[in-house]
């Protein structure tokens, strides 16, 4: 049980700030969940062994920061449609030349080079909402990777950004 209540309740402040984050064309493809609880060991715990089977390094190191955490806001992209410019930022040159068409070893893609921002816009507005409310945050990859294998939210690419009010940082010294 986390020390203090009120973290739950910045964790949906900080998912009011992504969902309000400015997005191209006015078009919403963010998906958000809080995970609390029992849901951050048994994520933590899957984090620490998908980076043994994987060999990926530093999962363990988050799963634990995870484990420590009051919160976890998933921040997540699903079905996002092309943004229309016709900019070549995701590696074709006309939209109507991306396709999602595979599943990745850790997300689905190809994807919006201009989703991706609204995904990563929605991330800042989260991390400032927590840091505006003294909550130690940090966005990280890892936890969307085994939050998508889990099944713990259903979207094509996935960030988490976990909470803590502690004495010290927990996520600083690493």
């Amino acid at each position: 049980m986390p020390e203090f209540q009120a973290m739950g309740l910045i964790a949906e402040l900080m998912a009011i700030a992504a969902r309000t984050a400015p997005k191209v064309g006015g078009k919403d493809f963010i998906e958000l969940k809080i995970l609390q609880g029992e849901t951050l060991e048994q994520l933590a715990a899957a984090m620490a062994r998908y980076g043994q089977e994987s060999g990926k390094k530093n999962f363990d190191r988050d799963g634990d920061n995870v484990r420590r955490s009051d919160a976890v806001l998933l921040v997540g992209l699903k079905n996002a449609a092309k943004g229309g410019l016709d900019c070549g930022a995701c590696g074709v040159p006309r939209c109507a030349d991306l396709e999602q068409v595979h599943d990745g070893p850790e997300f689905a893609g190809p994807i919006c080079a201009w989703r991706l921002m609204d995904l990563g816009i929605a991330l800042g507005s989260a991390a400032k909402m927590a840091g505006m409310l003294n909550a130690d945050n940090r966005i990280m990859y890892r936890i969307g990777v085994v939050a998508r294998k889990m099944g713990l939210m259903d979207a094509d690419v996935i960030a988490g950004i976990p909470i803590a009010a502690t004495g010290k940082n927990i996520y600083f010294d690493r």
